[in-house]
């Protein structure tokens, strides 16, 4: 079968526009797809150089296929399961910084580059203090970067329209924000020129972002029937699901100069993105953390059959619509509808998303998704919002277990044992308290504010709801006890 390659596309080539450090498969199901189709409706015209930051790993498949790759994209879309195959061909070549040093930072130098994006890893972000500026390359990221733009401030003579536009993705919040300050400190460290740092405040942009997209990456189990649908051979698929969303935060409009939404991208350039982020944080990741613990207990392994199931979707539904929303600032429908498609995505036939992978660090999980929406409907209503008070009861029962073992604390569902994974303070406290009655073990749990940042039993009514969650899922069983309470 023949390999996947620029002659089978045929690419266009076009000028070089965007660096992207991170040759990975999200980058590729996500920035690069959609510069891809923002190329092909003629709203962009940039081709993407996809640079290997880290020593390790191999360029091999990408130079073999000439950059050129398949995304196909599997879910629920208007209702039926579909699957989306897309050919991206706006990555037009690939380097390794530090094998290829000379090449790589040959790219400074490049009159038509615009845009860098990253996705380091949540530690890609962070000053290294043993970076030096004669590194070919500096071992951190924003060393690698600092070096980069210094040198192409000294190559375009501190010309103000050859700055850069940075567009992190790395899951931190204020991404952006914490990248310019790296390189400010990095700029420092090396004891470089006050007007390379007025160039880097001026010329560059530095945006912070929020993205979302469930990538699965490369479907090894089914790539050589895939390959034999595509009829040629690619052995770099990515896939995911047809869910996307980038918010991009600058503090100068760069609309223009990446028009995304233009080419019905669902981008969207904000000079705030936390509103979006707290919808994200509390609908998305506050959904799951809300119901996984009491559906795993129910007997169900992946969120697929949370869906599945009667008793675990209204569940979800009760606690998105009835008590999450409610709080929240974006206008009512936006909200509606971003709860709707995360109800699709959770519904997608082709992710697989196992609940005991969501469980890990749950305490802490709960405690970043789900306790804001708790404290505001208590504040906004003047009650306890059901949903989310027997979530917290269903945590409590989900992290009961006396042995530790291997790192995790082990809990029973019938006679099958399960993992729970978080930090060990939080597992030595669960093992040493779970055992007692269930009034007791809520008021340790609810009264740790080292778990919480808060003791949670000075809430009226928290103490006693919790408690009696707990003893009716001891005695009846999670499912009988949810049944009691919500039916």
């Amino acid at each position: 079968m023949e390999l996947l390659s620029k002659a089978k596309t045929n690419k266009v080539e076009r000028p070089i526009r965007v660096l992207q450090f991170g040759e990975g498969n999200f980058l590729r199901a996500f920035v690069d797809y959609m510069i891809d189709i923002a190329n092909e409706s003629g709203e962009f015209d940039g081709d993407i150089v996809l640079v290997k930051p880290i020593e390790f790993g191999s360029l091999d498949l990408f130079h073999k296929q000439e950059c050129q790759y398949t995304v196909q994209l599997r879910g629920i879309v208007d209702g039926e399961a579909k699957r989306i195959n897309r050919i991206v061909t706006s990555v037009t070549d690939v380097v390794a910084a530090h094998e290829e040093y000379e090449k790589y930072a040959s790219y400074a130098k490049l009159d038509t580059l615009r845009f860098i994006v990253s996705n380091t890893t949540e530690a890609g972000i962070v000053y290294d203090a043993s970076d030096r500026l004669e590194m070919t390359p500096p071992k951190s990221y924003p060393g690698k970067l600092t070096k980069f733009l210094y040198e192409r401030y000294k190559h375009f003579n501190g010309a103000m329209d050859k700055g850069l536009v940075m567009l992190p993705v790395e899951l931190i919040d204020d991404n952006g924000i914490h990248l310019k300050e790296c390189v400010l400190k990095q700029v420092e460290n090396w004891g470089l020129e006050k007007e390379f740092v007025d160039w880097i405040n001026e010329a560059c942009v530095f945006t912070s972002t929020l993205v979302d997209r469930i990538v699965t990456g490369y479907p090894r189990d089914e790539a050589e029937q895939l390959c034999k649908e595509f009829g040629y051979q690619d052995n770099l698929i990515v896939t995911g699901e047809p869910f996307a969303l980038w918010v991009i935060e600058s503090p100068k409009d760069i609309s223009d100069e990446l028009p995304l939404p233009k080419a019905g991208l669902p981008v969207i350039f904000t000079d705030n993105q936390k509103p979006y982020k707290q919808r994200k944080v509390r609908i998305l990741n506050g959904a799951h953390t809300s119901f996984v613990l009491a559906s795993y207990l129910c007997g169900n392994d992946i969120v697929l059959e949370s869906m599945q199931d009667e008793l675990i979707l209204n569940f979800i539904k009760g606690t998105l619509f009835d008590e999450v929303i409610p709080t929240l600032t974006l206008p009512k429908q936006d909200l509606l509808d971003f709860a709707e498609a995360v109800l699709t995505r959770f519904n997608n036939p082709y992710v697989k998303h196992a609940h005991l992978s969501i469980s890990l660090n749950s305490v802490s999980k709960w405690r970043a998704r789900c306790m804001p929406s708790f404290l505001d409907y208590i504040k906004n209503e003047g009650k306890l919002p059901t949903h989310l008070t027997f979530s917290l009861a269903a945590l409590l029962a989900f992290y009961t277990g006396s042995e530790i073992r291997d790192k995790a604390l082990i809990g029973h569902r019938g006679e099958q044992e399960y993992n729970i994974l978080d930090d060990m303070f939080v597992l030595e406290f669960c093992a040493a308290n779970s055992g007692k009655p269930a009034a007791e073990y809520a008021k340790a749990v609810l009264s740790n504010i080292d778990f919480w940042g808060q003791d949670l039993t000075a809430i009226d009514g928290v103490l006693d709801a919790v408690a009696g969650y707990l003893a009716d899922i001891r005695e009846l069983g999670m499912r009988k006890a949810m049944e009691k309470t919500f039916n």
